[in-house]
């Protein structure tokens, strides 16, 4: 090696060995507490040398019982002496600042020391660089290494050559750079950017273009790596471009500059996508060694956008409509320039389809806008802020909880200390569509009230859904805050985490005895007791605002469903005052919380159906036995009506807003909308929407498929609605008469007997029934020319199987 400063520290067989045999262990038992994927790769140009690859999954890293903690790990076995060692070592795996609790600014101040070396994150994709036992260089991607089939030139090979173009340029060989990692027992680790190769989000061309050495790491399975300056040396010996580097002395010092580098999104006149920060950390207070390690300060904007905008533009290219999350304003203003700029320039297409030309089309249109991604950013946030400052009303909490979490203490503090709604699910009784009737409350209940609290589990992620279509439907000014209880931390496993939380919810449960509407746990055998707050834990599904439906909340609240409701209420509280100002006029003192909370407590007792009906016979004691002589009579027989048809029915409010959103992006790429906008002005777009699985038309034809839905709709304990079933929305498809949405349905065990699953979006006239789309669609299916519309991949609604006709 080029210095003598550098660190050596030769591998240990024996340990090696016995973290291969751990991950060898992962990779076959299947009730591993962690899982490993072993790949096998022989090396072209070798005796007969293949390596082991082995990928943990990302969450696995959050663990902390892994035999190592390398991202990206490749060894060899010797076959002489059946030891293994270890040929190229990535980094442990690092976070981002806040992902978990090592990257929170309070333990980064407590448990590190400095230098602070601070790395310009590049944009390209990892490749590592060692040497093989015979004397060859090997050359790997993240988790692969040689050619593939599936690309005609891997990221592997691409670095390959980029390695010999720099070896060229000062004069040295593959074999000479083997022989310098391998004598050092060492990985040397670089960023592929070329944007001839594959474009990703920052232009790589020309004299940018190349592999930039950011790290060499020593082949052990703890992590050890070269300091910066030592990196650079190398890079400059070896003929690598490397990547800027600095340093800061204090955490201080480092915070500040973080954060004002964050509010440009550029760092000494260039955009940047973040940092990666190098230093030395112990694993809590009472250890004393300070190892390497590593944390990342990631800009989440302007990427973010650029990166919808590269996805949408492709959906546009393959005719799909693009699927827009955020910056909704701004994409659709990019994607009528990208449909222009495509019209004029037709080669530019079919590169972006070949992942060239993005770049340059992102800066064609910010050039003609003029302004930057990160004003655009800035000007959002500002709008964003503006926007919930003005908020008064419409304003929908909605927990995301399971049992014994708080929500409904804290629900009740809030209502207590404002004069909320709160509109409790299990205070809906009655037979029918329950979630419609909580959401028809809550609706109702904005009539009074600023705020209404939704106060439902809504654990699951087609309960919020179901809230979103059905109160924005009644209500559609509804603003909507996830008061998330988090149910997983990255830095703990997640069954002891379920373990620690069901104890406490547990205790809770047990001490409020019956003060449940549902749960009894005075009378309910502790058994049965544990296996309904289980099955919440099992069926959780995590806030996740990146992704339908969640994406349509305006704002969160993460709480820890293990400390005491008065504090989750003090942070509901402040958290609400501060992003939505006008909603609280002034936030209460530590004596009004702990009066709402002791009201919600030991105050507040709730009232079963049964306790409701009671009550009331007591009140008009002659109701009650006219009621009880009326409930002894047999009761008369009804003749049984006909059902028309077995169907899927889907959200309206969800299909519309679908369907609403594709046409608006087609129309300003070009697309005709006129025959959408035709049934939307004469109100011939449908009121309802399903997916109709047989119809008593076609029972004779299929008798099966009639029979047992019959079946079905017999053993239902509510009659009528007959579970719930996802719908992938595909294609939509017109002719002038008729408009439908074509589907497929994700579960095999649904059956149907339609040749061509669809949904009937509307007609052009009452003389057109809505069964023509049947005829259009084989029509269309059978080659004849249509309008169609593809929508984005993966629409999925869930929707409710259900029995139509009279009775229903």
């Amino acid at each position: 090696m080029a210095s003598t400063t550098a660190p050596y520290t030769p591998q240990d067989p024996v340990e090696v060995t016995n973290v291969i045999n751990n991950l060898r262990s992962a990779s076959k038992q299947a009730k591993c507490s962690y899982s490993c994927k072993q790949s096998t790769f022989p090396i072209t140009g070798t005796n007969g040398i293949s390596v082991d690859s082995w990928k943990f999954r990302d969450w696995d890293y959050k663990r902390r019982d892994l035999p190592t903690y390398a991202r990206g790990l490749f060894t060899y076995c010797h076959p002489s002496n059946n030891t293994d060692e270890i040929v190229i070592r990535g980094y442990d795996k690092f976070f981002n600042i806040g992902e978990v609790t090592r990257t929170k600014w309070e333990w980064i101040e407590e448990n590190t020391k400095g230098p602070y070396e601070v790395t310009v994150k590049e944009n390209g994709c990892i490749i590592f660089i060692s040497g093989l036992p015979d004397g060859n260089l090997l050359v790997c991607s993240k988790h692969s290494t040689g050619a593939r089939d599936d690309a005609d030139l891997s990221h592997a090979v691409a670095g390959e050559k980029w390695v010999d173009k720099h070896l060229a340029s000062v004069g040295k060989t593959r074999k000479d750079l083997a022989k310098a990692l391998r004598d050092a027992n060492a990985t040397a680790v670089a960023e592929l950017c070329d944007d001839s190769f594959e474009e990703h989000i920052l232009a790589y061309e020309g004299d940018r273009a190349g592999l930039y050495l950011h790290g060499i790491n020593l082949n052990l399975p703890e992590f050890a790596t070269y300091p910066a300056a030592e990196v650079k040396a190398f890079a400059d010996n070896w003929g690598f471009k490397m990547i800027d580097f600095f340093t800061k002395q204090d955490v201080g010092s480092l915070k500040k500059f973080l954060e004002e580098a964050a509010e440009t999104g550029s760092w000494d006149g260039k955009d940047v996508e973040g940092f990666v920060i190098r230093c030395k950390a112990r694993v809590g207070p009472e250890h004393e060694n300070f190892p390497d390690w590593f944390f990342k300060y990631k800009f989440d904007e302007p990427y973010l956008m650029y990166r919808q905008w590269r996805e949408c533009t492709k959906q546009m290219i393959r005719g799909k409509a693009p699927r827009i999350r955020d910056h909704e304003k701004v994409t659709k203003q990019y994607l009528s320039f990208a449909a222009e700029y495509f019209k004029k320039n037709p080669e530019a297409q079919k590169k972006y389809e070949e992942n060239h030309g993005i770049i340059s089309l992102r800066n064609a249109f910010l050039a003609h806008q003029g302004i930057k991604g990160s004003d655009i950013i800035r000007q959002e946030a500002e709008d964003k802020k503006a926007e919930r400052e003005s908020i008064t009303s419409n304003l929908c909490l909605v927990p995301i909880a399971t049992i014994g979490c708080g929500k409904t203490t804290v629900a009740v503090a809030l209502s207590k200390l404002f004069g909320w709604g709160h509109i409790q699910n299990d205070n809906i009784v009655g037979r029918g569509n329950r979630g419609a009737r909580f959401a028809s409350a809550i609706s109702m209940e904005f009539l009074k009230k600023s705020v209404v609290i939704a106060d439902r589990n809504n654990h699951q992620k087609r309960e919020r859904d179901q809230i979103f279509n059905d109160v924005t439907g009644a209500t559609p000014a509804a603003r909507y805050v996830a008061i998330h209880y988090v149910h997983d931390r990255p830095e703990m496993d997640p069954r002891d985490l379920k373990r620690r939380i069901k104890a406490t919810t547990a205790d809770r449960v047990l001490n409020r005895g019956d003060n449940h509407q549902t749960i009894d746990a005075k009378k309910l055998p502790r058994r049965e007791l544990d296996g309904i707050m289980q099955g919440f834990l099992d069926r959780f599904e995590p806030l996740d605002t990146q992704s339908p439906p969640d994406d349509q909340f305006d704002s969160y609240i993460d709480l820890d469903p293990e400390v005491e409701s008065r504090t989750n209420l003090e942070i509901v509280v402040k958290f609400l005052k501060e992003t939505y100002p006008k909603i609280i006029d002034k936030l209460p003192t530590s004596e009004e919380y702990d009066a709402a909370i002791q009201s919600a407590m030991k105050e507040y007792s709730v009232d079963r159906p049964k306790q409701q009906q009671q009550q009331q016979a007591q009140k008009n004691p002659r109701q009650n036995q006219w009621q009880t002589q009326k409930n002894q009579q047999a009761p008369p027989k009804k003749k049984a009506k006909p059902i028309d048809y077995y169907c899927i029915n889907v959200p309206a409010a969800q299909i519309n807003t679908i369907v609403g959103n594709a046409f608006a992006i087609y129309s300003d790429a070009g697309g005709d909308d006129s025959f959408y906008k035709s049934l939307c002005s004469k109100g011939r777009i449908q009121p309802t929407f399903h997916v109709t699985l047989v119809h008593r038309a076609n029972a004779s034809r299929d008798p099966q498929v009639w029979d047992a839905y019959e079946k079905k709709l017999a053993e239902c304990p509510e009659r009528g609605n007959m579970g719930v079933a996802k719908v992938t929305l595909d294609k939509i498809v017109w002719n002038g008469r008729t408009m439908a949405i074509t589907v497929s349905i994700p579960d095999q065990s649904i059956e149907t007997s339609n040749p061509i699953n669809h949904i009937t979006l509307g007609t052009s006239s009452q003389a057109v029934k809505p069964k023509e789309s049947n005829d259009m669609l084989q029509a269309w299916k059978g080659g004849e020319q249509m309008h169609e519309l593809a929508l984005p991949d993966e629409t999925v609604v869930e929707g409710v199987i259900k029995a139509m006709g009279v009775r229903y």
